[in-house]
């Protein structure tokens, strides 16, 4: 396991991605559109792992919903998993609070699922799987 990313929720990608281009000199590696989550994910490597920012590409999209909420900010934590399935099997006998019980499509190709924030210490957890 591994931390895959951190997402970061913002109202202007773009914006956002000149302060680690201008002051820390990353690129990002890729840009995507994911439709079926009403969001723009920008991905930027940071040695093993990466920051993902996340823009609504609509109002009444989850990340324009936490926005509103909680304003600019952490969003989720993403922990990489050899085997989603199994993982989601585990949690949820061990009690946890799936909002996914079973995986989905994400941006970089990865299947993903998210862990209710209740459950991690107010933390929204994502497990991804890179697919095969």
């Amino acid at each position: 396991m591994r931390i895959a990313h951190i997402g970061i929720a913002v109202k202007d990608a773009d914006e956002a991605l000149k302060i680690y281009q201008e002051v820390l000199g990353l690129e990002p590696s890729s840009i995507e559109i994911i439709e079926n989550q009403k969001v723009k994910a920008v991905h930027i490597p940071v040695g093993d792992s990466s920051i993902e920012l996340l823009e609504s590409t609509s109002p009444d999209g989850v990340v324009a919903k936490f926005i509103e909420k909680r304003g600019e900010g952490i969003h989720h934590i993403a922990i990489e998993v050899d085997d989603i399935e199994v993982t989601l099997v585990k949690m949820k006998a061990q009690g946890f609070q799936l909002i996914d019980e079973t995986p989905r499509m994400g941006a970089g190709n990865m299947r993903i699922a998210f862990i209710h924030p209740r459950s991690t210490n107010g933390v929204l957890l994502e497990l991804c799987q890179p697919t095969k």
